[in-house]
């Protein structure tokens, strides 16, 4: 062999052997103070580090290991999310080792040996402690830096979050990647899923931080698997960017984060109704059979979902002429009974030279390349397809004009996007070398697979918001990045018929919710294989009290609709919808502080009580919104469970029996009740049944005050549920607080803003008060009569203007048991 092909042979051995190596910053060298509180330490080996303080709270990590700055863009967090922020002190300081950063809440240190960083709270507790720190190697295949990061772990910490990854609610000790995949019929442990949220909460001696990674490649995190003193992560490719985010509670990280990535609009209040769905309802004699169903039987719903067989061939946007001959005025039909229509969108666009969906994009050049040129081809439902590049802005807005017909001239209220990882028979998913424009970023599909599905919903919702004005939109998808939230729900994918997928959708809408993914629900009864009757009337017990509420099935598995096993079954799911109907009010204002304060509609028992230990391995409890505690019963045969109960007062929905928190209780639960307390103090508002929203005007609302010694407050917010004159500020905030003592009963109510309501008239409900009474309504004596409630409890009630401002339960002679914590029944 000639020998300089031998050398060159070495040589490129030797790159290879190389780009293995892991490489680490040198010493610090200067520190550039570049204004904006940005600060710029340079390495004598090149690397930099640039650090922004973005607010008291949050520190943002940039590493960068050669070349120039490169531009500063994220699909995560918009840019006039972080020109909000601003932190109240920043004080910088170079020290003989180190650079002491502190602002009113922090303090980071930086060592000038290694660049190595370390997080103390004013306290100077530490926080995040570097380990190798910032670390990479060189990958000689694709060219870019595999970057990496180590932190400590310290006895005792606990981690939470990462999305939809479907074990244990806490992660310590699990290793997960986040890469878009189409899952069918995945199980606990399964990994990846379909969504990519690379943000997770650390919570170590009762203090909670988070820490966002901002890195679109294909990510992967260490939560003390391979090394138990270690936690890392790391991407294939991109910047080593993350984001340290200070609660000091885990609802505060949640928050931060969320208001970080920007939370959603608030959607019609019809959309956090019963939605019903099927692989695949067609033809319309179908439809008509399914939605008569529901209405005959008195089943409360408001969308009705149409799966890929709605099309002609699978082409998306148009119809089958044989099973949807006139879809404008089925669809009028439907929305004369209340129905809303939901109409399945995937990405992959037929090729096909009839097809005008498909000629526009040819014509425009509107599809993903090959690096070599050639559209990028792939295998999905229409059979052989070119896929739209949503990271283009004119494909975007190209993709938004198509909803005008579904939306504007049919009157389709919603878009489902699926298959949107995104998915391709046989192959997964697109080839590496696909190119993305990536707003003027261009990418490979290394950089840009994770966000593809986040960009369609994007695209999606800009088409359906723009048509169905001045109504508000609705999307859903199945994959998203970090902020997809803004653009869309979302479902948790292909699950099975199971009990294990029974626990599994309460975990993961749970670890969704508290990633900045509250819109979220499971398909109930499962989606691959066929529930028993038990299986089904738990699943929709625990369904109606997610943010998204459906049933959906594949139809080769038979059928699920509520009525599908029998007629014990029926009525335990109509039991159950109507009792989410009830709760809209409560499920509207929980979604109205997660759009504006960013707080988990969800809430893990951790996040209720973080000081208390016993929280930080249980999974099985929940809260929504910020008084109601739920924990669903995921085996077969069970009459109960135990559970644990936060620290503080309760009651029994079932029962109203009080119970105190801080242990273990058994909750009796037969398959007409789901464990359900109701926190003391709250006030609970609840609307009357109707079988969709806007059904018949709401006259007047039940407050279900709990009684407390000592004092509790509650909010009811209201805007119609519709529309957008909201953000001119026609709506109504109710802020109702309760004072108790061992003899008196106070409820006030403070209004802001001027929407008026169609309701004129409260019903006030009062639990845990026992004994004569007597009762004035703002200085006037109030008539106290019973109520008959859908629990079968008898409890004293009275009626009071919508605009009262106090109202007051003195105890006349005290009845037994008025206070006491009793053990639940």
């Amino acid at each position: 062999m000639d020998s300089s092909i031998q050398e060159n042979n070495y040589m490129v051995n030797d790159l290879a052997a190389k780009s293995h190596q892991e490489h680490y910053p040198g010493e610090i060298i200067r520190a550039d103070e570049l204004g904006n509180h940005r600060f710029l330490f340079n390495c004598q080996n090149g690397v930099r580090l640039l650090l922004h303080v973005l607010s008291d709270k949050i520190l943002r990590f940039r590493y960068l290991t050669d070349g120039p700055l490169s531009p500063d863009f994220s699909y995560a967090v918009p840019a006039d999310a972080t020109a909000r922020m601003a932190p109240a002190l920043v004080e910088f300081r170079e020290k003989p080792d180190h650079y002491r950063l502190t602002t009113a809440r922090l303090i980071c240190i930086i060592q000038k040996e290694n660049l190595k960083a370390r997080v103390l709270d004013r306290s100077g507790t530490i926080l995040s402690d570097d380990e190798k720190g910032f670390h990479w190697e060189y990958d000689y295949d694709t060219g870019n830096d595999i970057v990496k990061m180590s932190k400590q772990v310290p006895a005792g910490v606990h981690y939470y979050g990462l999305g939809d990854k479907p074990d244990n609610m806490n992660l310590r000790g699990k290793r997960f990647t986040n890469w878009g995949s189409d899952t069918y019929g995945y199980v606990k442990g399964s990994d990846p899923l379909y969504k990519n949220i690379p943000f997770y909460h650390v919570l170590h001696q009762k203090i909670a931080h988070g820490i966002f990674f901002d890195n679109t490649f294909k990510a992967s995190f260490d939560f003390a698997a391979e090394r138990a003193d270690v936690t890392s992560f790391w991407a294939q490719g991109g910047e080593l960017n993350y984001y340290f985010i200070y609660g000091p509670t885990l609802m505060e990280v949640t928050q931060e984060y969320t208001l970080l990535t920007c939370p959603p609009e608030l959607p019609p209040l019809w959309t956090l109704g019963y939605h019903q769905c099927k692989w695949s309802y067609f033809p319309e004699a179908n439809v008509k059979e399914i939605t008569s169903g529901l209405r005959d039987r008195k089943i409360p719903c408001d969308a009705l979902y149409l799966d890929i067989d709605y099309m002609e061939g699978y082409r998306c946007f148009t119809w089958s002429k044989a099973h949807f001959p006139e879809p404008k005025r089925m669809v009028q039909e439907l929305a004369e009974d209340g129905f809303k229509t939901i109409v399945i969108i995937d990405p992959g666009i037929k090729i096909d030279p009839e097809y005008s969906v498909y000629k526009e994009g040819v014509a425009n050049d509107y599809f993903c390349r090959r690096a070599d040129g050639p559209l990028m081809k792939g295998s999905v439902w229409p059979g052989l397809c070119n896929f739209p590049d949503f990271t283009a802005p004119r494909v975007r807005e190209w993709w938004a004009g198509l909803f005008k017909e579904l939306i504007q001239d049919i009157g389709v209220k919603g878009v489902w996007n699926d298959m949107n990882e995104p998915a391709v028979f046989e192959k997964g998913t697109f080839p590496p070398d696909v190119r993305f424009e990536y707003d003027g970023h261009w990418a490979s599909h290394q950089k840009a697979h994770n966000i593809y599905g986040m960009q369609m919903a994007r695209a999606t919702n800009d088409g359906v918001k723009k048509f169905s004005y001045p109504n508000r939109p609705f999307t859903i998808t199945r994959s998203t990045y970090s902020g997809g939230q803004r653009y869309s729900s979302g479902w948790t994918g292909d699950n099975i018929a199971s009990w294990e997928h029974l626990w599994l959708a309460n975990i993961q809408c749970q670890r969704l919710s508290i990633s900045g993914f509250s819109f979220i629900g499971s398909d109930i009864g499962g989606f691959v294989d066929t529930p028993t009757g038990e299986l089904y009337a738990r699943w929709i017990a625990l369904g109606a009290f997610h943010p998204f509420f459906r049933t959906h099935s594949s139809g080769d598995h038979g059928d699920q609709e509520p009525w599908s096993f029998g007629d014990t079954v029926t009525d335990l799911a109509r039991h159950f919808i109507e009792l989410r109907y009830r709760l809209l009010p409560y499920m509207y204002t929980a979604f109205w502080q997660y759009a504006t304060k960013g707080t988990p509609m969800l809430r893990p028992l951790t996040f209720l009580d973080q000081n208390d230990t016993e929280t930080y391995l249980r999974m099985a409890e929940f809260g929504l919104g910020d008084h109601l505690l739920v924990c669903p019963i995921t085996q077969p045969g069970a009459d109960g469970r135990w559970m644990y109960l936060p620290r503080g007062d309760w009651f029994y929905y079932w029962t109203d029996t009080p119970q105190a928190g801080g242990s273990e209780v058994w909750a009796a639960a037969d398959l007409t009740r789901i464990p359900l307390f109701i926190k003391a103090g709250a006030v609970v508002t609840m609307q009357p049944v109707m079988q969709y929203v806007g059904e018949t005007p709401v006259t007047e609302l039940t407050l279900h005050v709990y009684y407390k010694n000592g004092t509790a407050e509650s909010v009811l917010y209201d805007d119609g549920g519709e529309g957008y004159a909201y953000l001119e500020g026609h709506k109504t905030v109710r802020r109702f607080t309760v004072t108790g003592s061992a003899t008196d009963l106070v409820l006030t109510q403070t209004i802001e803003g001027d929407y008026a309501p169609s309701y004129a008239t409260y019903r006030v409900v009062l639990h845990g008060v026992a004994g004569a009474i007597a009762v004035t309504a703002d200085g006037q004596p109030a008539p106290v009569t019973e109520a008959t409630l859908e629990t079968g409890l008898t409890l004293p009630s009275l009626v009071v203007p919508v605009g009262f401002g106090e109202v007051r339960v003195n105890v006349v002679a005290a009845g037994e048991g008025k206070g006491e914590v009793v053990p639940v029944v």
